[in-house]
Formats: structure tokens, sequence, C-alpha cells
């Protein structure tokens, strides 16, 4: 992992002190060294966290003329084929490592046809001298991070909005019609951002400036499902299904595997986690070594005893950890990693993970992506039964929701609560009801705070569904999801939370041929009846302990209710429920006091909806709007 940065068009004197400037604010992508490539109307530079090729691979990176500079972020599983491919054609390297093969790859390839070339996790810039020509590119699923600024004759980009806004050129202004999307989603989805004119680059797309023309937004990837013109659905049993998941699956890890410093994997005992844990066991010559975090205030939250019975299996180096985080000072630290308002609060546990992990090894693989592949949320479920049942859902709502209130709070966390949540809001149909089960903010509390003005995120929400109209319902949910939650929620979380301590996290579900293949499976294979993730079950049934290929699914959580009556509260009091607070200048004050009162006084639960409201308001004052 790096973070890199760059300026090219209406360059001044000083351009390499505000690159250089840029770079420093991502110090924490990079801690191992840094470089800058500057060209005749660019300059392109990196910092460098040392994964591959620790002793040659440090920036700048250039071919063998220095016309053409690279600067990546993230790794080239492929990239040891592609050095074979140009050495033979004539190419002298210099260097071992993978972001060379960009700088000469852009000797004989356009930006399309090079970006399709990488298989991996990345952003990467190159600047070519003789075309005057600047790519940035993006990696198929938008795993690393990348964000550009376009005005005045310049291009500004960096892998972290911090590093944009770090050049001069740059305004720092509000986008102030982010804010109802973001109660939506937790999230400002992609392209957005909260700042005016810094956008986001896609997945699966390269941005191409070539002389004084305008930039050029390009896809060359973009995940496709079977439907009407579209890729055909494979014929597959269960049993043949499984047995090609196994086998694309452990080349996934194998690839993820390939580091010149330690490795290890994050373990929580899910069956993500779990079966990359046991692939790895398979193929690594020596112990795996396996990280857990678990609470002090467990509430249900902790999952040590499920991560240790997998260690166990295959005898992993198993560490566990045991916090009692500091919440206040994580809010402030975790906005400024995140540049914008984030309303994931499992980025807590994802930061403090990161952080004890890094004490042992700087690559760690993660399960992320088995659910997104798979159909592993009970939320997708729940919409194949809104599909099929529709109103007819809307007669239980009413004597099925006594029913459940009344059950014990323990149980009301889990499949009881499942079902109340999924019986609200059925009766908004799809893509509707989806976008309220996985909300921070329930849609009448954003109405109370917002209104219900227009909000250009459900509204591509909706475009984003309605592009897929023809398609098999569950095609369309995981085609959806993947472009939505996975992108803007989970693959940031763990980018900013594991870069803050420099450490790197591939993501073995997430290889791009193994998306590919899953996403034309039979629906049988992956959903039928409540059973989920038939083909990965099927794929690891031999691997894998029974109680963990079975267990429920449980999110990565942390007790904000609780916390938010007890140690939190005061803090949330003195930031919320001021007067001078900044988020009341864009919501309504009474609406919010309510919220705070209720939950407070124990009437609701209401600790998500606070903490995307609380940083909210640390944001707005960090950044002073």
């Amino acid at each position: 992992m790096c973070g890199i940065a760059g300026s090219v068009g209406a360059l001044d004197p000083e351009e390499v002190k505000w690159v250089e400037r840029q770079l420093r604010t991502m110090d924490h992508r990079g801690p191992d060294s840094w470089g800058m490539h500057e060209g005749r109307g660019a300059v392109i530079g990196q910092t460098r966290l040392a994964v591959i090729d620790l002793f040659t691979g440090d920036p700048p990176i250039t071919n063998e003329d220095r016309s053409i500079g690279a600067v990546l972020n993230g790794e080239i599983y492929n990239y040891q084929s592609i050095r074979e491919r140009l050495m033979g054609g004539g190419h002298r390297l210099a260097t071992e490592g993978d972001t060379e093969v960009l700088a000469h790859l852009s000797e004989e390839l356009d930006a399309v046809a090079l970006a399709r070339l990488l298989r991996g996790m990345f952003s990467f810039a190159t600047w070519d001298d003789n075309r005057q020509r600047l790519v940035i590119g993006r990696d198929r699923l938008g795993k690393k991070p990348l964000y550009y600024w376009l005005g005045e004759g310049r291009l500004v980009f960096g892998s972290e909005i911090k590093a944009v806004l770090a050049h001069p050129a740059v305004p720092r202004r509000l986008a102030a019609h982010a804010i109802p999307a973001y109660l939506t989603f937790g999230y400002v989805p992609t392209p957005r951002t909260f700042f005016e004119g810094i956008s986001s680059l896609p997945p699966g797309h390269v941005l191409v400036k070539e002389g004084e023309d305008e930039p050029r937004i390009v896809s060359y990837w973009q995940a496709e499902v079977p439907g009407p013109g579209r890729v055909d659905r494979l014929d597959m049993t269960l049993e043949e299904a499984g047995a090609e998941v196994r086998s694309r699956l452990t080349r996934a890890v194998q690839d993820r595997l390939i580091a010149d410093v330690p490795l290890g994997a994050f373990l929580s005992g899910g069956i993500d986690s779990s079966t990359v844990v046991g692939l790895m066991a398979e193929v690594s010559d020596k112990p795996v070594k396996t990280f857990t975090i678990g609470f002090e205030d467990t509430e249900g939250f902790d999952e040590r005893p499920y991560a240790r019975t997998v260690a166990e299996r295959f005898s992993t180096e198993h560490v566990e950890f045991v916090v009692a985080p500091d919440a206040v000072d994580l809010v402030e630290r975790l906005v400024w990693h995140y540049d914008q308002p984030f309303g994931d609060s499992s980025a807590i546990p994802t930061f403090l993970l990161s952080r004890l992990t890094r004490k042992h090894v700087t690559v760690a693989l993660c399960g992320d992506g088995g659910d997104e592949l798979f159909a592993g949320y009970e939320r997708f479920t729940a919409a194949l039964a809104v599909d099929r049942y529709g109103l007819l859902l809307a007669p239980l709502r009413l004597p099925l929701g006594g029913a459940l209130s009344a059950v014990p709070a323990s149980w009301a966390r889990g499949r009881a609560g499942s079902f109340q949540r999924f019986l609200g809001r059925a009766a908004l149909g799809l893509p509707d009801a989806l976008q309220a089960w996985v909300s921070f903010l329930s849609p009448e509390w954003r109405a109370r705070l917002v209104g219900e003005d227009q909000n250009w995120g459900t509204d591509d929400y909706r475009r984003l569904w309605d592009e897929l109209d023809g398609v098999d319902t569950l095609d369309r949910l995981l085609a959806l999801n993947l472009r939505t939650y996975l992108l803007d929620d989970l693959l940031p979380k763990v980018d900013r939370m594991a870069m803050a301590h420099a450490l790197e996290v591939r993501s073995p579900f997430l290889d791009h041929e193994l998306v590919e293949f899953a996403l034309r499976l039979p629906r049988h294979t992956r959903v039928k009846g409540l059973s989920r993730k038939r083909a990965l079950k099927a794929a690891v049934g031999d691997l894998l302990p029974r109680e963990i290929l079975h267990r429920r699914k449980r999110g990565f959580g942390v007790p904000l209710d609780r916390w938010f009556r007890a140690e939190l509260g005061s803090y949330l009091t003195a930031r919320l429920g001021v007067p001078d607070a900044r988020v009341r200048a864009h919501v309504s004050g009474d609406a919010l006091d309510d919220l705070i009162a209720e939950h407070q006084r124990g009437e609701a639960n209401h600790g998500q909806a606070l903490w995307t409201l609380l940083t909210l308001e640390v944001f707005l004052r960090r950044e002073n709007f």
C-alpha cells in the first residue's frame, strides 16, 4: 500500500513543493520512503509502504529514458507475468517490483488496454512526457481510493481527499447537498464527496488528460450479471459450483500471499474469514498468523470463542486482543482518516484491530466480499420475500410486530429484531425497502431532520436499480450491493482504518475473476429458502468446523446504544446537544434534540443514528464549515 498524488496542467515554479506537501499528508500510508517524478507539465509522487521488492522499488519509478513516470497504490498480483512479457519484448526493467510495469506498458498500450491487463487492487498514475498524457486509474471494484479536482487549467489528484486539499490551488468548500445523501446511506455515494469540486474516480475507470484536451473518464470493466443481452447464466449443480469456487478461491488466496514482509490474516470466526485462513493453511508451508479482537464490554459483540475454534483447527499462531477503546478520542481520529463523515461504527473495531495487527505483520488477508458474492446478508432473503410476496406481507405487520415487541431484548437483537425491521419496511417495495434496511437513520427520522426534499442519493440508488431492469431479482440485489454498500462503505472502511497504521489488507473474495464467475451462478447455488451462501458452504464443507459453517452471521459491531447512555453520553451532548452545534445549520434542531432525548431515556435505540450525526458534527467543526 502507498499513497499517490500529483498535479498536471498550469503548473507554477513551486509545484514540486506543493506535491511534496500532498504526499506528506499521507505519511501513514507509506512510511518507508517517498519520491516524485517531475515531467514537462506534471509532477507525480508516491509515499511507499514496502511490501514487494524492498531494495530497488523506491519511487520515483520510470521507463528506460525517463520519459514516462509511474506511481502506484496497492498491488498488481500478475506483475511477474507482465514483467516476463515486457522483458521478452526488449524492455529493460531496473526493479523487481510491480510499479515499473506500468511505465513500460504505457509505452505500448492505451489507458483502457493497460488497466484491463492488471489483476489486483490498485490506483495508479502515469505521466508520458512525449504525449503530454496523464492517466489515472482505479481497480475494478474500488478497493483502492483515488480522488481528483479539476479547475483553472489544472488537475490535482490523490489517494485521499486531504492530499488533494493540501494543494493550494484546490478550494475547501462544503458540498451541503451531500448531507441528505449521507444521512440516508452513512456515506456520500461515488463519485461525489463532501467537498465541492472534488470527485472520486469510479471503480473500473481510467481518467485520461492529454495536452490541452478536457479529461476523459472511460470505463474498462463493470460487473456483469446474467440477463437479456447480457452474459449467460452458468448451468451448474451445487456440487459443481462448490468445486469451482474452491479452486478459484484457492488461487486467489495464493496470489495474495506474495510478499517480502510478514503476513497474516484477520479472523472473526465467521465463514468468510475462516475460509481464507483455512485455505492459507492449506497452501502455506508455515503456520498462519491470525488476529482477533474482542471488547471488555461484550454485549454479544465478542467473537473470540469462534475465532479460537478456527485457530485451533488450523494450528495458527493466534493472537487475541481485548480492548476497552477510548471512544471519544477515536471519533476525532476516525474522521481525520476518512476526510469525511462516516456512519458505519464498525470502523472502530477495524481501526483497533488494524493497529494491533500491525505490531506483528505488514500484510493481512481478510474475508471481505464473501457476503457480496454468495448472498450472505439477511436483507437479500428479505428482499426476495418482498419481491415474491409483495403486498401479501402487509397484513402481517401489525400482529407480528406487536408479538415481536414483547420478546426479550437479547432475542430482539437477533432474528426477531431482523424480522421486525423487515416487516416495518416491506411495504416500501424494492429497492426502497433494501435501502431502508441498511440505513442508519430511519426514513421517518430523516424526514424530521432534513425534510423530504429531493435527495440525489436515493435518486441515484433507484437509477442503478432501474439500469438492471429485466434481471433476476437476486442478481439485481448483488449487483446493486457491489456498486453501493461494498464500494462506499466496506472498502473505504478497511482501506482507511488499515492504512491509518500502514497495514496492507488483501481480499481474496474480491478477485475480479472470482467475482465474474460468482455473479453468473444459478440462484439455487446461492440462496434456497432461508439458506444462503450455499456454493461457498459446499466449497468448504470439508474444511471448516460445522459450528462455523452454520453459525448465524454477525456484524463487526460495537455497543453504541450503551455508550451513548454512559461514557459517550456527555460527549454526545457537548457536541450535538448545544445551540452552536454546526450540524444544526443543516438539520432541524428540535428533531435532533428529540432524537437524543428519546435515546438517552431508553425509549428507543438510536445509537447508529447518533454516531452518524456525531461524525458529521466532528467533520463540520474540523473543517470549520
